[in-house]
């Protein structure tokens, strides 16, 4: 029984430290994948997707950023997928229709990845961008996506979205964490290809865009079916859009519950995207960034309970280690002050609980058969967001 412990205990502390350690160092030491200098010359027809539902609070900046960006007029095109909006949306960009947005209103609701099986096919465009309503982007950042495709290996192409604030706790942990998933998507796209997209900011060849089940999560369903057919797909530092953090804790818990619940599934949807036969490094890259990374929370609980039960046999070793891991959540208990929340290693300890929390719930969803194809965003008006794209 001790040497089952023992084991299990180890493997779990294996598999948490190599999902946030070990993985990038060994993308650290893999050779760079050939390339193709992307080149901004010709650049391609291109459809920039925005999708919506009740977004009038930002639908207005979203638009007048997307119409002042630097791409050839005469090749971009706007496109909004309304998922039938009640507030408003509708209305504002139906004003924009003289400057060439199209509205595409989908009715009944159903959820934005049916929104975009049902009007993507109409448009003619030879690249697509998606982008979210609340998402502003830097004035280059099209010419920055659409510049890969002259690398007819490239299928997708991620852009780097930007948090404008860090003001709240959630925030700031937030912002750390897309600091170190940047990192990671840096080093994955100059040897491999990047695991997934950004509902933010990410292009597509139109040609690879294929119809969406409604509880798809479209960013990251897409790129893995684009792996499976043999392109890459690279990420972008300087292709730029800024967006808010979540304002709380409780909306960042929600969103990643959604998140994992609907990436683990598009990996069962999408199994020879774990085929290494079939798309190579890619493979490594989603098991261990993701698949490992999701079932962190079960990691955790293994480690902890080996552990503790070890204790109580009067082994010194794995007292200490029980203490330690008893100590990081007792740590991670005081972010449930909102007052001791705002100390930086309460509120890093409150939030790596919290998203693993969220991981473990959107596991049991998954496995419970719930599914998330709908949601109610909650908007507030980005004054500063245009102007610090503009920068």
């Amino acid at each position: 029984m001790t040497t089952t412990l023992e084991i299990i205990f180890w493997m779990s502390t294996l598999l948490i430290v190599s999902t946030y350690l070990l993985y990038p160092l060994t993308l650290l030491w893999l050779p760079r994948a050939r390339r193709v200098e992307p080149s901004e010359r010709e650049l391609p027809d291109l459809t920039l997707v925005i999708s919506a539902y009740n977004e009038a609070a930002v639908i207005r900046q979203k638009l007048d950023n997307s119409l002042q960006l630097d791409y050839p007029r005469e090749r971009l095109s706007v496109a909004v997928i309304s998922d039938a909006s009640t507030d408003g949306t509708d209305e504002i960009v139906r004003s924009f229709a003289g400057n060439g947005v199209t509205l595409c209103r989908q009715e009944p609701r159903g959820g934005k990845s049916l929104g975009l099986t049902t009007f993507v096919p109409r448009f003619d465009s030879q690249l697509l961008v998606f982008s979210d309503a609340n998402s502003i982007y830097a004035p280059d950042a099209l010419r920055k996506l659409a510049r890969h495709f002259a690398d007819p290996r490239i299928g997708y192409v991620v852009g780097h979205q930007r948090y404008t604030d860090g003001v709240s706790a959630s925030g700031d942990c937030e912002s750390l964490y897309w600091r170190y998933e940047t990192w990671l998507k840096q080093l994955e796209s100059r040897c491999g290809s990047v695991v997934g997209g950004d509902g933010a900011i990410f292009a597509i060849r139109s040609e690879l865009f294929t119809p969406l089940r409604h509880d798809d999560i479209n960013d990251f369903v897409i790129p893995l079916r684009i792996v499976a057919g043999g392109y890459r797909g690279v990420f972008d530092p300087e292709a730029v859009c800024f967006e808010r953090t979540a304002e709380s804790f409780a909306g960042e818990f929600r969103r990643k519950i959604r998140i994992v619940s609907r990436s683990l599934l598009a990996v069962v949807r999408v199994p020879s995207a774990l085929n290494p036969l079939r798309v190579g490094l890619f493979a490594y890259q989603l098991l261990a960034h993701k698949v490992v990374r999701w079932f962190v929370p079960v990691w955790l609980a293994g480690a902890l309970v080996s552990a503790a039960v070890l204790a109580g046999l009067g082994l010194p070793l794995y007292q200490f280690l029980s203490l330690v891991q008893l100590a990081f959540y007792g740590l991670a208990l005081l972010g449930l002050i909102p007052r001791l929340r705002q100390l930086r290693p309460v509120s890093v300890a409150y939030y790596f609980c919290l998203v693993n929390l969220a991981a473990g719930l959107g596991i049991l969803a998954t496995l419970t058969g719930r599914r998330f194809a709908t949601w109610t965003p909650q908007r507030t008006p980005q004054p500063g967001c245009e102007a610090a794209s503009r920068a």
